[in-house]
This record gives C-alpha cells, sequence and structure tokens, in this order.
C-alpha cells in the first residue's frame, strides 16, 4: 500500500516521540532535560548500566551511542514491537486520531480476511480453555499437575484441551455462526476425503496458544494424551496468519521482559519456557516444532544481543546447538552472539528447575559457553592429533569455520582464540613422562622434545619495554582518517571501540568519536571534537609528518578510498599485537624449560613483531618496520637483538 505525500510528516508532526519511548524505558533525570525535549535512558536495544539511549523530542529522532541504534518514532515501534513498516504506521496513526488512507481493493481484502481468521482463533482459545475444566480433561489436568503447572499457572498461559472426539471443535465454530472456510483456512479442521464432514486438527491434546508479536492468538501447540499417538506434539499447518519459522513461542512476552534486563533464552519445547518463566526466567522462547530458522535468529538478535541456547544435555542437544551455531556463524557481527547453556545429561530446563529450582538453573545460566567453545570442542571431538598431516587437518577445518564470519574484526578474534586453543592442546607437558598436549584429551606428540634450561626472565617486562612506534603510527593514521571522515565512525564503531589505544591523547580521540553523534549537514565535526577533547591532542596527531602525507587525510571527499586505508590499518595493527602475545606466551614457556618448538616459534613471533625477514637475524641487515619504508631505529633494533639472544639462549646457542 503507498501512502498519500504529506501523510507520514503529518503523522511525525502529530506524534511525540518521547512519549513513544517513554513507553519502553525509564528517562534518566540526571541527564534529561524534559522542558528542552533532552531525553536520556538506558538503551531498550541492548543491556546497559548507564544513559547511552537519547532522544531529541523537537527533532523527532533517537540515537544510541553504544549500539548505535537510531531513527524516528516509525522505526522505533517497529523494532520493539516487531511489526512492519504499515503496521507501525497503522499504531502511531490510531493513537494520534488520524485515519488510514483507503487501502486498494487487493490489500484491504488480505488484512480483512486475516482479521476475520484472528477472530476464529480467539473464540477456538477460549472453547480450549473450558475444555479444559471438563471431566473429559482430568487426566491432563493431573499430567499438568505433575509438571508442576498450578491452575493459576494454567490459566496464565491460557493452556486448553482438545476431547477426542472428531468434530467437536467443527460442531462448536459453526454454531457460533463462523464460516467454514475460515475454519479450514485457519487449520483448526481439515476437509475429509470420504464425503464426511471435516474433522478437527487437535484431539485429545493439551492445547497451548502461540501468539504472534502482538500478542495475538495465530497458532496451537498440542501434547498429545495418548502415548501411542503418532505424534507427541503437534502444531498448526502453516496457513496465512502462521509461519512457523517467522515466529517464537512466547515472543511478545519474551520481548517486554528482556528490555527489563533479563536474559533471552532460547529453550527446546513449550513445557521448557512455561517452566523458565514460572520460576522467574521471563524471556524465554521456543523455536515451533523445527531448529532454529535463520529469520528466528536474527528476530532474538532484534530482542536481545546475546541470547543464551539452553539445549538438553544429550547428543540431540549438542548436536542441535551445533546446527545453531554454523547458521549462526555467517550472520555474527560485532556485540552480536550466542551464549550455549547446555543441560546435564538426560535433563531439559524444566527438570532442572523441578530438580534444584531456580538456583540451580541460573548457576548454568551463569556458566554458558561462547560459541567459540563450542566450535572448538567439534572440531576436537573423537580425533588424535600425533602427525603434522592431523595437525593440519584440524586447522583446515577451523579455518574453513572462521571463514564463514564475514565481520573482519570478529574473524580476526576468532582465528586468535582458536590458535591459543591449538596451542594449548600441543604444547608438550611440563616435565618427565611422555607429551600427550591438551591437558589429557586425546591428540597431542608422540615423543618429548628436547629441552634445555634457560635464564629466568620476566616476560612481562620484556614485552612492555618493546617500542610501540608502529602501534602509535597505524593509530594515529586510523584517528585522523576518521575525524577527517566522520561518516565511516559508524562503519567502523567495532574495530574503534576494540582499539586498545598506546597514548592518552590517542584514548581521549577514540572516545570522543564513539560518543560524538553524526555531524549535521553545514557542522564541523573536528569543531565538536575540538570542544570536547581540547585543541592540543588534536594539533599534536594532525602535526605528526606521516599523518600529513596520508592520502585519506588530504581527500576529505573520497570515503571508499579512506575505508580501505582504515581496514588495512587496522588489519596490520591486530597482527602487531597478535605477535606481541604470541611473544609474551612464548617468554612464559621460557621462564621453565625450553624446547626447540617454543623457541623456533618465539623466533618467528619476534620477526613478525619487528618486520624481519628469515636471512636478517644471521647478517645484520636493517629492516623496514614504517609504511613508507623507514628502518627502525636504534632502540627497536636493540629490542629486536635482544630477545633473539635470550631465544638462542634457550636453543642452547651461545
Amino acid at each position: 500500500m503507498s501512502l498519500p505525500p504529506g501523510f507520514l510528516d503529518e503523522l511525525r508532526t502529530r506524534t511525540s516521540i518521547a512519549q513513544v519511548v517513554g513507553r519502553k524505558v525509564m528517562w534518566d533525570p540526571r541527564k534529561s532535560n524534559q522542558g528542552k525535549g533532552d531525553l536520556w535512558a538506558p538503551c531498550p536495544f541492548h543491556q546497559e548500566k548507564t544513559a547511552s539511549f537519547h532522544v531529541d523530542d523537537r527533532q523527532g529522532f533517537y540515537y544510541c551511542f553504544g549500539c548505535h541504534a537510531k531513527g524516528d518514532a516509525i522505526k522505533f515501534v517497529q523494532d520493539t514491537e516487531n511489526v512492519g513498516f504499515m503496521e507501525a504506521v497503522e499504531i502511531l496513526a490510531r493513537e494520534a486520531g488520524m485515519p488510514m488512507p483507503v487501502r486498494d481493493p487487493a490489500d484491504k481484502v488480505r488484512v480483512d480476511r486475516q482479521t476475520r481468521l484472528l477472530e476464529v482463533m480467539e473464540v477456538a482459545q477460549r472453547h480450549y480453555r473450558m475444555q479444559l475444566q471438563t471431566g473429559a480433561a482430568a487426566e491432563a489436568r493431573a499430567y499438568l499437575a505433575r509438571r508442576g503447572l498450578s491452575p493459576e499457572a494454567q490459566a496464565r498461559w491460557d493452556i486448553g484441551f482438545a476431547p477426542p472426539g472428531w468434530q467437536g471443535l467443527w460442531d462448536h465454530l459453526t454454531g457460533c455462526g463462523l464460516d467454514p472456510d475460515l475454519i479450514l483456512a485457519a487449520g483448526l479442521a481439515r476437509a475429509s476425503d470420504k464425503g464426511r464432514k471435516p474433522y478437527d486438527v487437535f484431539r485429545n491434546r493439551i492445547l497451548f496458544p502461540i501468539r504472534d508479536g502482538r500478542g495475538r492468538v495465530i497458532a496451537f501447540g498440542g501434547r498429545a494424551m495418548d502415548p501411542n499417538d503418532n505424534a507427541k506434539y503437534l502444531n498448526s499447518p502453516q496457513t496465512e496468519i502462521f509461519d512457523k519459522g517467522h515466529t517464537l513461542f512466547n515472543l511478545a512476552r519474551a520481548r517486554e521482559t528482556a528490555g527489563k534486563g533479563q536474559p533471552l533464552i532460547v529453550a527446546e519445547g513449550y513445557m521448557d519456557v512455561i517452566a523458565l518463566s514460572e520460576a522467574g526466567f521471563g524471556a524465554a522462547v521456543a523455536p515451533l516444532g523445527t531448529a532454529v530458522t535463520e529469520h528466528q535468529l536474527r528476530l532474538l538478535w532484534r530482542i536481545h544481543p546475546e541470547p543464551v541456547i539452553a539445549l538438553d544435555g544429550d547428543r540431540a542437544g549438542i548436536g542441535a546447538a551445533r546446527r545453531v551455531m554454523d547458521l549462526a556463524l555467517p550472520l555474527l557481527e560485532a556485540g552480536q552472539a550466542l551464549r550455549f547453556a547446555i543441560m546435564p545429561p538426560g535433563q531439559d530446563p524444566d527438570e532442572v528447575i523441578r530438580a534444584g529450582g531456580a538456583g540451580a538453573m541460573r548457576k548454568i545460566l551463569d556458566e554458558a559457553r561462547p560459541m567459540v567453545a563450542i566450535l572448538w570442542e567439534r572440531a576436537i571431538e573423537d580425533r588424535v592429533f600425533d602427525s603434522p598431516e592431523r595437525r593440519a587437518a584440524l586447522e583446515r577445518d577451523l579455518a574453513a569455520a572462521v571463514e564463514k564470519i564475514r565481520d573482519p574484526t570478529l574473524r580476526h578474534h576468532y582465528d586468535e582464540d582458536l590458535k591459543r586453543l591449538r596451542w594449548e592442546l600441543f604444547r608438550p607437558a611440563r616435565g618427565g613422562g611422555g607429551g600427550g598436549g591438551g591437558g589429557g584429551r586425546k591428540g597431542g606428540w608422540t615423543r618429548e622434545p628436547r629441552r634445555r634450561p634457560v635464564s629466568s626472565t620476566k616476560s612481562s617486562e620484556l614485552v612492555q619495554a618493546m617500542p610501540r612506534f608502529e602501534e602509535e603510527l597505524r593509530e594515529a593514521v586510523i584517528l585522523a582518517t576518521l575525524i577527517v571522515h566522520p561518516a565511516l565512525i559508524a562503519r567502523f564503531a567495532g574495530e574503534l571501540e576494540a582499539l586498545v589505544c598506546a597514548t592518552p591523547d590517542h584514548a581521549a580521540l577514540q572516545q570522543a568519536l564513539l560518543v560524538l553523534p553524526p555531524p549535521e549537514e553545514g557542522t564541523s565535526f573536528r569543531d565538536a571534537l575540538e570542544a570536547r577533547v581540547g585543541p592540543a591532542p588534536l594539533e599534536k596527531l594532525f602535526s605528526l609528518s606521516h599523518v600529513r602525507i596520508a592520502p585519506p587525510v588530504h581527500d576529505p571527499a573520497d570515503h571508499e578510498k579512506a575505508a580501505l586505508c582504515i581496514a588495512h590499518e587496522v588489519d596490520r595493527l591486530m597482527r602487531l599485537r597478535g605477535a606481541e602475545r604470541d611473544i609474551e606466551e612464548g617468554m612464559r614457556d621460557l621462564e621453565g624449560l625450553a624446547d626447540e618448538g617454543v623457541t623456533w616459534r618465539l623466533s618467528q613471533a619476534a620477526r613478525a613483531r619487528y618486520g624481519a625477514g628469515p636471512s636478517q637475524e644471521e647478517d645484520g641487515a636493517d629492516f623496514e618496520l614504517a609504511p613508507n619504508g623507514a628502518h627502525v631505529d636504534r632502540d627497536e633494533r636493540d629490542a629486536f637483538a635482544d630477545l633473539l639472544g635470550r631465544i638462542n639462549y634457550g636453543k642452547g646457542r651461545t
């Protein structure tokens, strides 16, 4: 449906974004100035304790300095109510007292039909609810009581019952005057192929209503009371109002509860969700009889940046967790992740709560593991790494999995974590005895490498003494480029936030770039930056020779060239600091007994850190460090020589 010119402008004029947002947040009275329409609150889109979510009621927009969510009142309703653009417009127009424009005939017919289908579902829900109180439902009520659901809890969840008869619901709905075609279209009955009247889809089942993001009943999930039934659980078929891959059980309640700071938990079934919610974990949802879909995963991230996947502790549950991981890998972004809480063997969340109460469940959730741990465990499960070929195969498999991650910064951090885990697995054992790597896991070396004593040196002191010239250089180019091209800040916000600055001036500029709002047209971003941090850090930054000659600093119009420059500098900086971490780990190993594997790894890391070529250790040649080809200064060269001397001592060389 198209809207006439001026309709949205009129809607935005009549709508106070402060009132719309105020239904979902608590304003911070210390930072807010309501008289000027300048309002601050903790962000409703991600968990935080400080008020970084800003609403400008006069301009009619919001912006979060934490997660960078932004938009107007329509966008806010879309994201918080999980509705489409036109539905958000309808909600705001109704509140503002504005009649919606007349739809085109086909659209009006479709919406009217959906409204009538929803009315049929509500009548069916009331009927099923009443049936749970009849004598035919005695066994169903006893089952619910055994599962720990009181009558009050049953009422809260609108649990119902479908008696064993074939046409009970059909007769009731047609007796209420409802259109038989709508009953069939709602998925409540099926036409008979034997010339008889249609029969009910749900028979002799406990029924759980499935609601959409606005709390409307769109389907049912039924649990069979007959143990010999072909399907223990049965969902409504796909209809015009229900797509099981596009919604979640308990979606509306969970979204509201997660917005108040509770963790979002993804369980396997209806009873798990109900048990979690009744135990105080109200932000619990479940997929509807299928594996989690990409649409459901994106929906989860719209509710919470880090949902917890809580699955049974058997092989099926672990397999389901791994399938979710494979689905999530290409969709991951900085600040958008999954954690996995695996239940004890043979238990689901409902059983954990009944056995140990909410405290037992909270302990498991607190110990939920990051996705990289699940990826690593699958890679090494039931494998032995007693040869170079097998170890290379592990590295190949991990690289193939990480390659699916599209975000370069996140991919780098996965690489770093997996590299650390591989080193711990293959690291030769200390002391006497055979060398099985990985703390007793399958894998490791087949023989213990030759070891020699080395001098004891505090590795942290050595690494801290290393000059940071190149890090400062690359940080300066990154910061200066972002200042000249502020439109790129949002694009590189994750990389900027992860930057560990080498100087206080760089740290001050980094913080200012993260919190300052995007510049308005005709305003100077550098002036706003100077007002926040003062002129000295900016003058010092732009007086550096390597900043003055950087191409993106000279060309403020070419954003793509600037983006390429930032990406290159960030990548190189990460590589440098990764090499430093390798050196620090290796030096810790050298404090005790060293072997050839440790010293070889340290030598390679040292060359990577200082830009040395493979033969420069021997011939004493200068090696280059800076992007413009400048030679390393004497302090850098001395640090490298000192480090190699200590490594060579560890190899038994003089």
